[in-house]
């Protein structure tokens, strides 16, 4: 596998440089092949680089000690895009420098800077952020948008599932995902009038034979994550509503079962009996597993880690910028559209039903 060189914000994230060296240098050890760019502080990047001759070989540093800060407005952060760290991970991409760009940083002002710098793919009006979360099947399901939009009309929605259809033949290996609109019920009368005419164009270009995906209507946030579904498609804010109850739930029956299993010595005996159980649990859950999430529709690959990721969560996130990279998703999504045609969708799309009344 000969892939570009990654572009790494060493300064992003809780605990910046260290885990950030740290995971990379995981990512190197199991994936030889690796190059990166770490962008930040050359003198803290040298140091964390002293314990991983193997990452220092297949690394360049390009020195910058200005951070975004994690709480700092995107508006003021795009001022700062030349100066710092996150900036100048994502222009490398713009330059050709690196392939993708990785970076645990603050997730506004990573997609206010990669949007300016790489601009969307023709036919994409909004990008999305697109996540990969645990099934009780054997795959993963991916969703989309998780807060780069707070909105999202038809247009955007039949885009978004173009986009996430793509992503999902990637990371899952389908040939045509299975593609539902997160809704508050799965009768066709129910959800919002965009909802109804998203499902409406996808159902039309889907009968086409366009798209390379099932489309399947509607689906709840309780089946979420039962593995059905293959690619769950929503605005920004009700999909990031939805990602953060998955997560608190996770959260919950992890510390609800650590409460349990410590409240007694009968207890104890318990958690060493089933812990063969409890620790496939534990890695199913844990968010390091999963972590890396993808910004879609822009001239370029932008990968965001979670800010509170270790190593090995970082080391995740590389990897899936790597297979990204390797599979070519920029161009996927870029022909996918093609075949979709301007104007295709609302030609073609029968009328939706129009209840607005339709009770939850």
């Amino acid at each position: 596998m000969n892939l570009p060189r990654i572009a790494v914000d060493a300064m992003g994230g809780d605990e910046g440089v260290r885990v950030m060296v740290e995971g990379a240098a995981l990512a190197r050890r199991n994936h030889d092949s690796f190059k990166f760019l770490l962008v930040g502080d050359g003198k803290r990047i040298e140091a964390a680089l002293e314990n991983h001759p193997n990452l220092r070989a297949a690394s360049e540093i390009l020195h910058c000690d200005d951070v975004v800060g994690g709480d700092e407005l995107p508006s003021k952060a795009i001022r700062r895009a030349k100066s710092t760290s996150m900036g100048l991970a994502v222009n490398a991409v713009k330059t050709g420098d690196a392939g993708a760009a990785v970076s645990a940083g603050n997730t506004g002002a990573l997609m206010a800077m990669s949007k300016l710098a790489l601009r969307t793919l023709p036919g994409i009006d909004r990008p999305a952020l697109a996540a990969i979360m645990p099934t009780l099947q054997a795959h993963d399901v991916v969703m989309l948008d998780l807060g780069a939009n707070t909105e999202a009309d038809a247009r955007n929605l039949v885009q978004y599932a173009v986009m996430g259809a793509a992503y999902s033949r990637i990371v899952n290996g389908f040939d045509k995902p299975v593609v539902r609109l997160l809704n508050i019920g799965t009768e066709e009368i129910k959800g919002t009038e965009e909802l109804r005419d998203a499902a409406a164009m996808l159902t039309a270009a889907a009968a086409d034979g366009g798209l390379a995906l099932t489309f399947d209507g509607f689906v709840e946030s309780d089946k979420i994550n039962r593995g059905e579904t293959h690619v769950v498609v929503t605005d920004g804010f009700s999909g990031n509503i939805a990602l953060k109850a998955i997560e608190g739930s996770a959260r919950f029956v992890t510390d609800l079962l650590r409460q349990a299993f410590t409240s007694s010595l009968r207890s104890k005996i318990g958690f060493l009996v089933s812990r063969p159980a409890t620790e496939l649990l534990k890695h199913h859950l844990d968010p390091n597993n999963h972590n890396g999430a993808v910004f879609l529709g822009l001239n370029g690959v932008v990968v965001k880690s979670h800010g509170s990721a270790n190593a090995k969560g970082v080391a995740h996130a590389v990897a899936v910028t790597a297979r990204l990279l390797e599979n070519k998703l920029t161009e996927r999504i870029a022909q996918d559209l093609s075949r979709l045609g301007e104007g295709t969708l609302r030609q073609n799309a029968p009328a939706a039903p129009k209840d607005s009344e339709t009770p939850l």
